[in-house]
């Protein structure tokens, strides 16, 4: 028997499209894409269907399951994933979203249309894109090595899907992981004791080498290669491990574990251990943090976009339930404070788009200089903004926020994990450290690029002043204690500086006044009352969700 009817409940979040729902976005894309879109807003359709939200849903309520042995014992070491995930992946894929940037040519937009791509589908599901990442990752560390990225990267780079464990000969494409951290490591990874000793007559050829110890962290088990960091005569040296062999037998790759996490539950992350595992050099002997370090820069910069659409799909969800939902005689989008927060987070949201986008546009340009400490100051300020900010937008909806069924929850459970993955926050404030310390050249692209935004706030242009003296203040021996406020007013000064130059006057405006001009409190939905007046109609009109064509 019916004892109520349901009113005043928002309609479903779905069949929104992403890419018209973004104009900081569509912003990056005319600037730095070179014209050539079609992927991306392909993209953006599949992702406004109700069948990719389903994926997504299914991916993260069936997580990842190990079988470590088949029906008569023999050892497989192997993950069994739902379809969903499988679904997800060859999407992701089948839009260039691996390695494939690394294979076109330079300054065309390649690295920036495929990083609004993941930016787009990240907003679907996250976990997926883990391995993604660590494919697109691979390729500029494969490149140490000629032969290897020969024989590897075109395969990292395919369009089409095969998650068959096969010799890379023989597979349609790969998929690529990373090994580095250790029990008694984590980001020291110089403190790493899995051994490699060369084998020149082993089955990889010259740079074989046979390793044995073990891996704490080790994402998408079921990848085809792994790039791991492991000790050899010379010191720490970077290798090529591949689950599979030339000759088609498994290489030992004994999963132990798969690790039961707060969030990213469709990505399966394990502990492995090696033992007799054979594995090829890339690069050279002794130099395996400097080999290495090329794809933690690239797996660093999806850490930054992905944060950057999980906020973006908080704030979108936050104004969509608002603009729906009555209370106190109004609708909640129009009541002042409302108002406040979600100008807010919006403000947030663009920022860190239009920095994430503009960091990718640097590795189409070959501005090596500035994408080394942007990266380094995005991955610290955008990852570590990313939870209170999800947190204010779960909040928006109140209690229905706190239900899994809204979105919301997940968002929330997923938004801590950039800032952790690919060095936390200590580790890369103290790496923009030491980069303004013994690279001088990064701080003159730094101070080059927000320059070009001067003139238009004495705050901003007082800011930029700054940034030298802080660069000087990293040689003090106080340094590494003052790190995390070093790059948080270096991030916001360069945030600042981007939306001067490619938003609209009034974002451009509010986000000066409250990050900079101090018209700002502790908790998001602290605006000055003039920054509100001014600002807030356009930037919830630039969060709100367009329906899908």
């Amino acid at each position: 028997m019916a004892t109520h009817e349901v009113v005043n409940q928002p309609p479903p979040f779905t069949s929104y499209d992403l890419l018209a729902s973004d104009p900081a976005l569509v912003t990056a894309l005319e600037r730095w894409a070179d014209g050539e879109v079609a992927d991306v807003a392909d993209l953006a359709r599949i992702a406004a269907q109700p069948q990719a939200a389903t994926w997504a849903d299914q991916a993260d309520r069936n997580p990842p399951v190990l079988r470590t042995h088949d029906r008569v014992g023999n050892r497989v070491d192997e993950v069994d994933y739902h379809p969903a995930y499988h679904d997800l992946m060859t999407t992701a894929v089948a839009h260039g979203l691996t390695a494939e940037p690394w294979t076109l040519p330079r300054d065309r937009g390649a690295h920036v249309r495929r990083a609004a791509g993941f930016y787009l589908w990240s907003q679907v599901e996250n976990g997926h894109l883990c391995p993604v990442s660590m494919t697109y990752a691979a390729a500029p560390a494969l490149r140490h090595t000629s032969e290897v990225a020969a024989a590897w990267v075109p395969k990292l780079a395919s369009r089409t899907y095969d998650p068959v464990l096969a010799p890379i000969a023989a597979k349609a494409s790969a998929i690529a992981g990373m090994g580095m951290t250790e029990k008694q490591g984590g980001s020291d990874v110089r403190a790493n004791t899995t051994s490699a000793t060369p084998d020149p007559a082993g089955p990889l050829g010259p740079g074989s080498h046979i390793l044995r110890g073990h891996k704490w962290f080790c994402s998408a088990p079921m990848s085809d290669a792994f790039l791991i960091l492991g000790q050899s005569p010379d010191g720490l040296s970077c290798f090529l491990l591949p689950r599979v062999l030339p000759d088609g037998a498994r290489n030992a790759f004994a999963l132990q574990r798969l690790k039961d996490k707060l969030g990213n539950r469709s990505n399966a992350s394990s502990e492995v251990e090696f033992d007799g595992s054979w594995a090829l050099l890339v690069g050279h002997p002794g130099r395996g943090v400097r080999t290495i370090i090329d794809m933690v820069a690239a797996t660093r910069l999806d850490c930054i976009l992905g944060s950057a659409a999980t906020m973006r799909q908080a704030l979108l969800r936050a104004v969509h339930h608002t603009t729906h939902r009555r209370a106190f005689g109004a609708t909640l989008v129009d009541q002042p404070l409302m108002r406040n927060v979600l100008a807010d987070l919006a403000l947030e949201s663009e920022a860190a788009t239009l920095l994430a986008l503009r960091l990718a546009h640097a590795v189409d340009a070959g501005e090596s200089d500035f994408a080394r400490l942007g990266v380094a100051i995005g991955k610290f300020w955008v990852c570590k903004r990313t939870t209170p900010m999800v947190a204010e937008a779960l909040e928006c909806l109140g209690g229905l926020g706190y239900v899994e069924e809204n979105g919301l929850a997940r968002l929330y459970r997923e938004a801590p994990l950039n800032s952790i993955w690919e060095g936390s926050g200590n580790v890369n404030a103290l790496d923009v450290v030491r980069a303004m310390t013994r690279e001088p050249a990064c701080v003159a692209a730094l101070v080059k690029e927000c320059t070009q935004a001067r003139g238009s706030f004495v705050v901003l242009d007082e800011a930029i002043d700054a940034i030298e003296p802080l660069a000087a203040s990293s040689y003090a021996a106080d340094a590494p204690l003052l790190a995390r406020s070093l790059v948080e007013r270096v991030a916001v000064t360069l945030q600042a500086a981007l939306l001067v130059r490619w938003a609209p006057q009034e974002v451009a405006e509010a986000f000066v006044a409250s990050r900079l001009g101090g018209g700002h409190g502790v908790t998001f939905g602290t605006l000055i009352p003039d920054t509100v007046i001014r600002a807030a109609g356009t930037l919830i009109e630039r969060s709100t969700p367009r329906p899908a064509a």
